[in-house]
């Protein structure tokens, strides 16, 4: 019977079996954080152990009740369909302009240029400092931080993939590297591959922000220079149309060409936009939550 944080961790990482990574997580992190706290007032004796234990749950009924409250949580939190809905493919392909998570995807790629200059230079930056200053007193609490602030962009970065693209990402850190001191600490996290991983992501964030921006903004450019040129052209008196340095009058009966197809880009942007975010958003939970371990076969349960 393994009386410790760590084997009850272990056993309700096993009880989590199949759910969200992002959800064991949690449950990982609330438990460890009562435990430890709680543990702190006792004797420290395996009887301390189990009366703590009781109070709290055992693992199998803390995750029964974390994954009862995910159903709730997730129901409650749930973006509102498109207002329109109807078998009709043509009303089905003009729904995404009143889509939230198409909007949502198409504000985090807007958004993802800054984001992605910001991880990039924080890591590079921090990298840097930290091996230059590896032989300095003060090369260790820097990379203490650095490692630190690293896992705050992680959860902070996930809360906005959660907010704007859907996907269900940690609402807690994980919990490598809770206790100890500043070696231990160091340690653990640079054992952690999710703390690589990290990085990893945040580096390469600003190459995709560099070209989900430059997508959006040439995408809707040319879908509203093809809605407005007729009615500029009207208000104007003379041709826009540049072709090979000429000039070409659009004849009346373009109009609605040109608006029909510029309504259309900006519906094909939304689509593409939306189908984007879903494929980041599962990239992101990859890289920035992984998967858990499970623990090793025959490991006692926690009663």
């Amino acid at each position: 019977m393994d009386r410790t944080v760590e084997g009850y961790l272990a056993q309700l990482r096993a009880a989590l079996a199949g759910a969200d990574p992002a959800l064991v997580q949690d449950a990982a992190y609330d438990a460890e954080e009562y435990l430890r706290d709680a543990l702190a007032e006792t004797d420290g004796s395996e009887e301390g152990f189990d009366a703590v234990v009781e109070a709290y749950g055992t693992p199998e009924e803390i995750a029964s009740s974390y994954r009862d409250a995910e159903i709730t949580v997730a129901a409650a939190l749930r973006k509102p369909v498109s207002a329109v809905k109807s078998t009709n493919p043509i009303a089905r392909f003009f729904g995404v302009l009143v889509d939230p998570s198409a909007w949502g995807a198409l504000f985090y790629m807007v958004l993802s240029l800054a984001t992605g200059i910001v991880y990039f230079t924080i890591v590079v930056t921090g990298l840097s400092l930290t091996v230059g200053l590896a032989v300095l007193i003060v090369g260790l609490p820097f990379a203490l931080l650095f490692l630190a602030l690293v896992r705050a962009i992680s959860l902070a970065e996930g809360r906005m993939v959660e907010g704007l693209l859907g996907e269900r990402m940690p609402r807690r850190p994980s919990t490598v590297g809770q206790t100890g001191g500043i070696w231990e600490r160091i340690k653990s996290w640079l054992t952690d591959y999710r703390t690589w991983t990290t990085m990893l992501y945040m580096v390469l964030q600003m190459f995709f922000g560099i070209a989900y921006f430059t997508a959006v903004v040439t995408a809707f450019a040319v879908c509203v220079s093809l809605l407005a040129l007729p009615f500029v052209q009207v208000l104007a008196g003379e041709p826009l149309l540049i072709v090979d340095g000429f000039r070409y009058w659009i004849e009346p009966w373009g109009y609605p060409v040109f608006i029909l197809g510029g309504l259309l880009g900006v519906v094909g942007t939304m689509w593409i936009a939306k189908g984007v975010g879903k494929m980041h958003a599962a990239y992101a939970k990859a890289m920035l939550v992984g998967r858990f371990e499970q623990p090793a076969p025959g490991a006692a349960p926690v009663v």
